[in-house]
């Protein structure tokens, strides 16, 4: 492991020697730095969800190109395939520990609301697998995984700082009620009104610093969770296409995914940031209360 740790060290150097060459050679002023800062700022993000990304890639082309005959199915290519792409992940040292942790989190919350919810027909996976409990195939923990493993990457690559931070045991009772109505409202009232004005209450004054260059930059907290749902959304909408899983209505056919799953998307980044922000926070992760960072400075 400290092999291939010192082998990402060395990549991460190599990079960071070429952007700031890249750098040298044509900033010339704050427009063309707004440009490079851009741009750098894009390539963080591809480089933050490099799971989800190739995940997806993946559901797009094995629903494309994968035969029907095979004789290992679809799905269950999917969990051997995200399964492999975990291990070298680890072993390169491109995801630490740490972040492994969170996926293996995520994968258990996810899986346990997809037992429910497929049960509930709030969705189907239209295709056979061996690899499967119930009537969920192992490879859709790894959807709610590649959220996980999005959040644990970006927090670091962009070095979050944080103002005004929530405490995380508020942070955790709003979490835990988002994640009961998505059972409970099964059943009683779907009180996700509520939640999102909980939400806005608690997150309205918090600002995340980031890293995209040589500054950090502030974003409010519930802008950002805003944006990451949406992405999570246009995501979900080429899932549907591909196949991956189906919401009633798409049975005979794509349909673009209702607007109200944005609302959805948006009350599990809450879920999503407190785990990442916990595990932050844990024996060895980085206190999230660590967020003062020189404004207009080098971070």
């Amino acid at each position: 492991m400290t092999q291939s740790a010192s082998a990402a060290t060395r990549l991460r150097d190599r990079l960071h020697a070429g952007r700031e060459a890249l750098r040298a050679r044509w900033v010339r002023g704050p427009v063309t730095l707004g440009v490079f800062e851009f741009i750098s700022f894009g390539i963080k993000q591809a480089w933050a969800c490099i799971f989800g990304g190739v995940m997806l890639a993946l559901l797009l082309l094995t629903h494309l190109f994968y035969p029907d005959d095979a004789p290992l199915s679809r799905y269950d290519f999917l969990v051997l395939a995200a399964l492999s792409l975990q291990g070298l992940l680890i072993l390169s040292g491109l995801e630490t520990w740490e972040e492994a942790r969170v996926i293996l989190v995520f994968h258990i919350v996810g899986t346990v609301m997809e037992l429910f919810k497929t049960q509930a027909g709030s969705w189907v996976y239209p295709e056979d697998s061996y690899l499967r409990i119930g009537a969920v195939p192992l490879f859709s923990g790894f959807m709610y995984a590649a959220v996980g493993s999005y959040l644990a990457r970006v927090w670091r690559i962009f070095e979050f700082r944080f103002d005004r931070f929530p405490p995380l045991w508020l942070q955790g009772l709003l979490a835990a009620a988002v994640y009961v109505n998505f059972f409970a409202h099964h059943w009683t009232v779907d009180i996700r009104l509520g939640l999102f004005a909980a939400a806005a209450l608690i997150y309205l004054r918090t600002v995340v610093w980031f890293r995209p260059d040589e500054v950090h930059r502030p974003m409010p907290l519930l802008v950002g969770f805003f944006l990451v749902a949406l992405f999570i959304w246009f995501a979900e909408n080429l899932a549907t296409f591909a196949r991956a899983w189906s919401y009633p209505g798409q049975e005979d056919g794509w349909e673009m995914v209702s607007f109200s799953k944005l609302g959805s998307w948006y009350l599990l980044m809450i879920i999503s940031f407190v785990l990442v922000a916990t595990v932050h926070r844990g024996p060895g992760g980085q206190k999230s209360e660590n967020h003062e960072t020189p404004r207009g400075e080098p971070g």
